[in-house]
């Protein structure tokens, strides 16, 4: 498709996996695929907010691959109580689950009122003290969220925004797509230091787009438009070695007539055409784009058919009922199942979650 990839700045380079390390990657992987039941794989690929009511028993009933924290989670609390929190999840949990929250700074972050000081923003960080400042916050925000529990903090955001009216501007750099590319390779190289998730989002690109939020986005952007500035940052994230990317719910027409997260063609370009080979993730299920579509079940299955790996969603105990009698009914094969458990399984893995299993 001839996309002017991102180059990376000499000495910025990935080291080579050695070949040891990525063999007991293989076998623990393959050990704990070898024990999972059907229900555990299902379970696997929801990113589930967190109920108020029965988040351990949801744990132990559903298998859930991962949990998200919103502000009602933090509401109260210290940082000690997080920090048991997540324990407590992890305890119940047979196989280790990612526990994120949304830290993008600025609007959007959720621990921050717990916090002596909230998290900026990207922008209001460049602005005052360039990439340095952005990049030092990344890690200084790792550190703090890894304390806790948390090892996902589903960012770096690699919008690109022209217009300051447009809804995402002001959670992203604010500055053109090469710089904003610099930025997220920075930021991804810093958080694999740390040993904490970077999630790119919100793949294909908001651009200057409507809310996905509240109603169905119809983006009329060409292929070429999207690979010339919007695919520039998420290109540089990938080449440094990104290990998510959560896709947005807006419809490109030039590429599909479904939302971004629903299409087999968007996960085709990710897969094929930026070469990513790490974990995708919807944006929130409960959107209404998405809700004005087709059903949460339905959506759903369609993630799963379309080659996306895992579904944020507080309609998981349907969901994850819907999805199993489709593999039940032969709809939806073991196989596929395994594809993207074993991805979810590495994320783990390179987090240092997942404990060794097999000889």
């Amino acid at each position: 498709m001839g996309l002017r990839f991102y180059q990376t700045p000499a000495g910025t380079s990935r080291p080579p996996v050695q070949p040891d390390v990525e063999s007991a990657k293989t076998k623990t992987i393959a050990a704990y695929l070898a024990e999972m039941s059907v229900e555990e794989k299902v379970g696997q690929l929801f990113f589930a907010r967190v109920p108020e009511e029965s988040a351990l028993d949801d744990i132990r009933t559903y298998h859930l691959g991962a949990y998200l924290l919103f502000s009602r989670d933090f509401e109260g609390r210290r940082l000690n109580d997080i920090r048991a929190l997540t324990a407590s999840y992890q305890e119940v949990s047979a196989i280790p689950m990612i526990i994120a929250s949304d830290e993008e700074g600025g609007l959007v972050t959720r621990i921050s009122p717990i916090l002596s000081k909230d998290f900026e923003s990207p922008m209001v960080l460049y602005q005052t003290g360039g990439l340095p400042a952005v990049v030092d916050d990344a890690a200084a925000k790792a550190q703090l969220l890894k304390s806790v529990g948390i090892t996902a903090g589903l960012f770096p955001v690699a919008d690109v925004a022209t217009e300051k009216k447009a809804f995402i501007y002001e959670r992203t750099l604010g500055q053109d797509a090469q710089t904003t590319a610099n930025y997220v390779a920075g930021v991804v190289e810093t958080l694999k230091k740390e040993q904490f998730a970077s999630t790119l989002k919100h793949f294909p690109g908001y651009g200057n787009n409507a809310d996905t939020h509240t109603d169905l986005v119809y983006d009329q952007r060409s292929l070429e438009e999207l690979e010339s500035a919007d695919f520039l940052p998420f290109a540089a994230g990938i080449k440094q070695g990104a290990d998510s990317i959560l896709l947005s719910h807006h419809i490109v027409t030039s590429i599909d007539d479904v939302p971004a997260s629903l299409s087999e063609k968007m996960y085709t370009i990710l897969r094929k055409d930026l070469n990513f080979d790490g974990v995708t993730i919807t944006d929130d299920m409960d959107m209404a784009a998405l809700n004005k579509f087709t059903s949460q079940e339905e959506a759903a299955y369609q993630v799963v058919q379309a080659g996306g790996d895992m579904i944020m969603s507080s309609k998981y105990p349907s969901q994850i009922t819907y999805l199993l009698e489709k593999v039940k009914a032969g709809d939806l094969s073991e196989d596929r199942l395994d594809e993207s458990v074993s991805r979810i399984l590495a994320w783990k893995y390179d987090l240092g979650l997942l404990k060794k299993r097999g000889k």
